[in-house]
């Protein structure tokens, strides 16, 4: 269900969720949740099931019960786009969550943070804490360890003859670890690892180390 992982002496467990905890610090980091999209979708006339609205709101229930986290951090993009009706069932999920919440705004942030404040969520641009660097862009800076989202990051894995396979993953270099999108129907980018790099695939409720055999130029991975 979560696979371990330890950095400049604190210890970090990866959740299939998609979901970071961070063990010393009872904070579970969150990112590109994307509430509001399926809505936001469904208004236009994709044909996205109504049920899929309540799939964000059971999977961030559902983690936090595992971890039971003194905090919870979201590294962005928590909303789609403006206000729609799943404002209304994010203001009841947090009601019914006794954590801390904060959120590392991101470039799908636009409700104002008046909204949040009024949810008693505090907005930031960015958290530093020890060494290390929580954004929602990537960043480098030197001696801090970045977290991040905003890729949605995902590698294809190929089998025998043409089978392949895109999975959402943890990407970690040496400086930076970018967390999966956590959101439902957020979509993916595919990343091919770098020297160096680690990559945890998400595949059902596992976290799965993959090996990396060939080395390959990382993309630009810039959106």
């Amino acid at each position: 269900m979560t696979h371990s992982i330890t950095l400049h002496d604190s210890t970090f467990e990866m959740h299939f969720s998609g979901s970071l905890f961070w063990v010393e610090k009872s904070m579970l980091i969150i990112s590109d949740v994307h509430l509001g999209k399926v809505s936001h979708f469904r208004k236009y006339g994709a044909a996205v099931p109504q049920q899929a609205v309540q799939q964000n709101f059971d999977a961030l229930t559902s983690v936090v019960n595992h971890f039971k986290p003194e905090s919870i951090l979201f590294l962005g993009d928590l909303f789609h786009s403006a206000l729609n009706t799943e404002w209304f069932l994010f203001e009841q999920w947090v009601k019914a969550t006794p954590q801390e919440i904060i959120l590392v705004s991101g470039n799908h942030d636009i409700i104002s943070p008046l909204k949040y404040e009024e949810l008693h969520i505090k907005v930031i641009p960015e958290l530093v804490l020890e060494s290390f660097l929580l954004t929602h862009h990537p960043e480098e800076r030197d001696g801090l360890f970045n977290f991040s989202g905003h890729i949605h990051p995902a590698i294809k894995l190929s089998g025998l003859g043409r089978q392949s396979v895109r999975l959402p993953c943890f990407y970690k270099t040496d400086h930076q670890m970018i967390v999966p999108a956590f959101g439902e129907f957020t979509g993916t980018y595919t990343l091919e690892p770098c020297e160096g790099c680690e990559v945890f695939a998400l595949l059902g409720d596992a976290v799965l180390p993959v090996p990396i055999k060939e080395v390959k130029k990382k993309r630009n991975y810039r959106k």
